[in-house]
């Protein structure tokens, strides 16, 4: 006997007398039942009432079974109804054309009540386990696509990781070196200045050659030279310690807890790593970078993957602006350069930081609004997308962080990310 979630069946018959037989039969077992008389009353029946399954004759006027039967599979919405003949035609080629058409069983007239019960019964059951095996199976393909993307996270997060802390590590060495003798250089510098001008004061005149020599090498000139070169040598080693320690910041390991972390530097150590992408090129002027940084404390996360979540986003709004400046002009381009603009605040109730990174490249339509975090959706050329960064980002922020990812996108306008992370994550 059906229970509480047994279906309701539509009954499909010309005639009054079966309908009434078998809507009795099918009550008196608790099912629920609806009729129709004719093949197109059905169709329009199903369209706003889906029946769980159907019980269609064959032979009816204005539209047959095996056409009503035809139009239910071509259609996605109701291709899954079992539809069960009934018919007086007993002979195997009407059985193997009902059958062929996607029908999943027969009854034959004159009806025996205990038969259709028991056919309804088996074919309901069957639907029920079909359904539920289907989902399982989605369910499962679902468990195995956030398996993957998060093995291939950790992957691509481990490896780019290694290498950017092996560049620093490498970088370290020679560079302390250069930084620390910088000091000494310009102290002996001062001191041999400070022997020539001793040498000047004792032998004021020290005779043509060495006159000569002064005039060659141009002596005031280098004394006022020498030491800008110094600096510049000094800032520049201390730009190269600027750059190591942003490498390391990006290529934090990430262990099983969450971990304070400066969003701001990891931003800009992203930005960072990204800054040979921004410079101009014979296509297009350097892209801007614009950060708008709030007052946003230290939050709990896995600054490693959040890391991997910005380079993914700013290296897909670099993506986006190089694609813009298909069919525009370079001097077109220097009126309207590209931008990134990334900022950060917090929410109202201090529970959270909103992160944006925003770009003014081409935008997007909402369709592919829509599937942008989907598994292996990408709109860039063969070859040069996976369909996997933002799928990964959106697990990350998501799933990971218990937070949201939100994008904001007009096409001609460019597209916005917006990152909401909790301050204080579960550990």
């Amino acid at each position: 006997m059906p229970n509480s979630t047994s279906p309701f069946i539509l009954i499909v018959d010309d005639n009054a007398t079966n309908l009434s037989i078998l809507s009795k039969t099918l009550k008196s077992a608790n099912y629920k039942v609806r009729m129709a008389v004719d093949g197109e009353e059905a169709l329009a029946m199903v369209a706003y009432a889906h029946p769980d399954l159907i019980l269609l004759d064959v032979q009816m006027p204005k539209m047959d079974g095996f056409e009503a039967c035809r139009r239910l599979q071509a259609n996605e919405a109701t291709q899954g109804i079992p539809v069960i003949f009934m018919t007086a035609l007993a002979d195997t080629d009407n059985k193997v054309e009902g059958l062929s058409l996607g029908a999943v069983d027969y009854i034959t007239k004159p009806f025996e009540p205990q038969e259709v019960l028991a056919r309804v019964k088996v074919h309901w059951r069957l639907k029920q386990l079909t359904d539920t095996l289907e989902q399982r199976v989605a369910e499962r393909t679902d468990e195995l696509q956030k398996a993957q993307l998060q093995l291939v996270q950790q992957e691509k997060l481990s490896t780019l990781g290694q290498l950017v802390a092996g560049v620093a590590h490498e970088i370290n060495n020679p560079i302390g070196c250069v930084v620390g003798n910088v000091s000494a250089v310009e102290d002996s510098i001062n001191d041999l200045f400070g022997l020539i001008d001793l040498y000047r004061e004792h032998f004021p005149e020290p005779g043509p050659t060495i006159e000569a020599e002064l005039d060659t090498i141009d002596l005031e000139y280098l004394r006022e030279d020498l030491p800008k070169l110094v600096k510049s040598m000094k800032d520049g080693g201390d730009r190269i310690v600027s750059i190591s320690k942003s490498l390391r910041t990006f290529s934090r390991a990430d262990s099983d807890k969450k971990q304070k972390f400066n969003l701001d530097e990891g931003i800009d150590s992203t930005v960072l790593i990204l800054r040979h992408r921004l410079k101009a090129n014979d296509r297009r002027p350097a892209i801007e970078v614009i950060a708008d940084y709030g007052d946003v404390p230290a939050i709990d996360c896995f600054p490693g993957q959040l890391n991997q979540v910005f380079m993914n986003i700013i290296a897909n709004a670099i993506d986006a602006l190089d694609a813009a400046c298909v069919g525009r002009t370079y001097a077109e381009l220097e009126i309207d350069p590209g931008r990134i603009v990334i900022s950060t605040e917090m929410s109202i109730d201090l529970s959270t930081v909103a992160i944006s990174i925003k770009d003014n490249g081409a935008g997007m339509s909402d369709s592919v609004k829509t599937r942008i975090f989907d598994h292996l959706f990408t709109t860039k050329e063969v070859g040069k997308g996976t369909g996997l960064g933002l799928a990964i980002a959106h697990q990350i922020v998501v799933e990971k962080h218990e937070g949201a990812i939100i994008v904001n996108s007009t096409p001609g306008k460019g597209t916005e990310f917006v990152l909401k992370l909790p301050i204080y994550g579960k550990h």
